[in-house]
């Protein structure tokens, strides 16, 4: 396959907005001895490692750990990739090494158990710091692997904050605040401009980028990059308000979700579709994935995202339904803008009893 048939740079924004980014295309394997080959030449031998979801909040606890134990090798691993995160930092990490968890959770103990204990046998200590919502069993083997586990309120902390009250040291005043900025935009709160920009730009520049950048200025972010992120921007909102114009409003179990697919900021466009009436709002992306976003009126995302190979929080939570065989099924779930996976979350919440209260972490 000639490589300009993945390339999206100059492809016209509709078709981009349908289609996912060129690294979907590239075979699991491949990427995964990539990453293994990159993770290793950061972290191989090192002391203190931190296995952390690549977003604002996760790097912002890599931070904050670096802040207190110097060199701490960086481990990046997305809600998809926990096992393999635990897996790279016992087989990199020095015997003994002090290994920190962060802004992950497992959906089930079995995903993770094998891993978990191989991590445990080669570490000296694991903390594992998170804000999601975990279930009582999946908490209580994860403690009983021997690992130090705190897990924050998820309707009041985001994951750094987590780790500004659990790591034993005095932080300076600009972690505690990046912390607090970054919360703003994690739990959805929209009262300082500035966690927008932490989340767009961890998004748009890889992590080492980031880090450089939010260790030497904070939540301050200097001129050069807020002129980048404007830059960006044009294209993002365009982008959003794409997938805002193919949102359709459905009635279901007695809430109004709205749908719609493709290649966009979820959050935005979930309070777009809060706008207009949504209750609930799930968001197909070209990739097979999914978000889920709540609202006062529906705090129940997790237990959808649950029934559908996901999880997270009540009113934000994330998942990748099960139902891609192969390729034809993907082209399927391109040309029908994912039909067969806004059915089955949909699907989710009909299995809803509305009479029932949320569930508690």
């Amino acid at each position: 396959m000639e490589d300009w048939v993945i390339e999206d740079e100059d492809m016209p924004l509709e078709r981009k907005s349908l289609l996912p980014g060129k690294g979907f295309f590239i075979p699991d394997s491949i990427h995964e001895e990539r990453k293994d080959r990159e993770i290793r030449e950061e972290a191989e031998g090192a002391d203190v490692l931190v296995v952390a979801d690549p977003d604002a909040d996760g790097m912002a606890c890599a931070a904050i750990v670096r802040e207190v134990y110097g060199d701490a090798a960086l481990v990046p691993a997305g809600p998809h990739e926990l096992e393999d995160g635990l897996r790279r930092a016992a087989e990199f990490g020095a015997d003994g090494a002090t290994v920190f968890v962060c802004d992950l959770c497992p959906d089930e103990f079995r995903y993770v158990e094998d891993e978990l204990a191989y991590l445990v046998e080669h570490a000296g200590d694991v903390h594992w710091y998170d804000h999601h919502q975990w279930t009582e069993d999946v908490e209580a083997a994860v403690r009983e692997a021997g690992v130090d586990l705190v897990i924050g309120d998820s309707e009041e902390e985001c994951t750094a904050d987590v780790a500004v009250r659990s790591v034993d040291a005095d932080l300076p005043r600009y972690l505690k605040e990046l912390a607090a900025v970054t919360r703003d935009h994690d739990l959805w709160l929209k009262e300082d401009p500035r966690s927008d920009d932490l989340a767009d730009y961890s998004y748009w520049v890889d992590t080492d980028e980031y880090m450089e950048t939010i260790q030497e200025h904070g939540a301050d972010l200097p001129e050069d990059v807020m002129e980048f992120l404007e830059e960006r921007r044009v294209e993002k909102n365009d982008l959003i308000d794409r997938a805002v114009a193919r949102a359709s409003l459905r009635e279901v179990n007695g809430w109004t979700v709205g749908v719609t697919y493709g290649r966009c900021s979820q959050n935005e466009v979930a309070e777009a579709l809060r706008e207009q009436g949504a209750d609930a709002a799930v968001i197909v992306k070209p990739s097979g994935s999914a978000s889920i976003r709540g609202t006062e009126d529906f705090q129940r995302a997790h237990e959808v995202a649950r029934q559908v190979n996901g999880g997270g929080h009540p009113k934000a939570a994330g998942c990748k339904p099960d139902i891609y065989e192969d390729m034809l099924d993907y082209a399927n779930h391109w040309t029908s803008q994912g039909a067969t996976a806004k059915q089955v979350i949909l699907d989710g919440f009909r299995n809803l009893d509305p009479e029932e209260e949320p569930e508690e972490s």
